[in-house]
């Protein structure tokens, strides 16, 4: 057995014998937060608001350590090499659900880790080129029934939730589409307002003044009810597209073994802090919403998405390159 084995063993064994203690001590130095993206993005932005929010209500710091590479795959070595003793977590997304489902990973989120709580939920909106003869999302269907493979849409990549996003409006919709994937969303963007790809599924926050400037139709949202951000667009159950709600989301998870006390505790300040009036101005804003989940409603969230997207990756043929 190497060292390290040793220290997390030992670690995990003082957290099962002294949970009393660690509830009364809890959190004893500051706190790290792994984030699997480079800075700038709006995982990060998310993370930094809701550090603040934290070190403010548990009256330690909250540090920011971005870890990017490999879907995800490089801060959750880190996160699980971490002594499960609550000062570190980890936030994540939909695409570290997806990412396991088709490339190699020797990680179950639920299995391998502490799941907190969901911190947001931010939907998409199906836009598309202004020279495309749809102006709804049911036009958008009949047109692509009628011309199967003539459509083409972009995405942020080959498994992004973008673009299993649209493999499950496909599915839905009887439809046929062309995939384009791009290395990220901003080069999609480029093409898709020049006119050379026809349509995606984009962040509200994102296509927000790309769709004021006309520049791109906004025809649906992908979430359950209408997003405060784009107030006049529909969702897609409302245009017609019954069965298709979809929306990506952040949340914290901590190492396995990591102390009830420790993950209830993130998991309540969590919740009020994204349910703040400040913080909650802040999301909409971007195009999101605050959630804030207890453990075991986030742990059946992550259960839930993994059936979905793994449901959609057969029916799709889907296959990780």
């Amino acid at each position: 057995m190497n060292a390290r084995i040793c220290m997390k063993a030992l670690a995990l064994l003082f957290a099962l014998l002294a949970p009393a203690s660690h509830a009364q001590t809890y959190p004893s130095r500051p706190l790290r937060v792994l984030v699997p993206l480079s800075p700038g993005g709006g995982m990060d932005a998310v993370t930094r608001s809701l550090a603040q929010s934290l070190t403010d209500s548990i009256g330690q710091s909250v540090v920011v350590d971005n870890r990017p590479g490999a879907g995800s795959q490089v801060a959750l070595e880190i996160l699980a090499d971490a002594a499960p003793d609550g000062h570190t977590l980890m936030m994540l997304s939909a695409t570290t659900v997806i990412y396991p489902l088709l490339y190699e990973s020797r990680f179950d989120l639920v299995r391998d880790f502490a799941p907190v709580s969901q911190v947001t939920a931010q939907g998409y909106a199906l836009v598309v080129h202004p020279s495309l003869p749809a102006k709804s999302v049911l036009e958008l269907v009949n047109y692509a029934r009628a011309n199967p493979g003539k459509l083409n849409y972009g995405s942020s990549g080959i498994g992004s939730p973008i673009h299993m996003t649209t493999e499950l409006f496909q599915i839905a919709t009887s439809t046929q589409m062309i995939h384009i994937p791009y290395k990220g969303l901003g080069a999609a963007y480029t093409d898709l307002v020049g006119g050379r790809i026809d349509l995606s599924f984009a962040t509200i926050i994102s296509s927000q003044v790309h769709i004021r400037s006309g520049r791109l139709r906004a025809l649906a949202v992908t979430p359950a009810k209408r997003a405060p951000a784009l107030p006049d667009t529909p969702t897609l159950a409302e245009a017609g597209v019954p069965g298709v709600v979809v929306v990506n989301w952040y949340g914290l998870v901590a190492p396995k073994g990591t102390p009830k006390a420790a993950v209830d505790r993130v998991a309540a300040e969590t919740i009020r802090a994204v349910r703040a009036p400040e913080l909650m101005k802040r999301f909409v804003a971007d195009g999101s919403e605050g959630v804030g989940t207890t453990p075991a409603q986030f742990t059946a969230h992550i259960r839930a998405e993994r059936d979905q997207w793994r449901r959609v990756i057969k029916q799709a043929g889907i296959r990780g390159q």
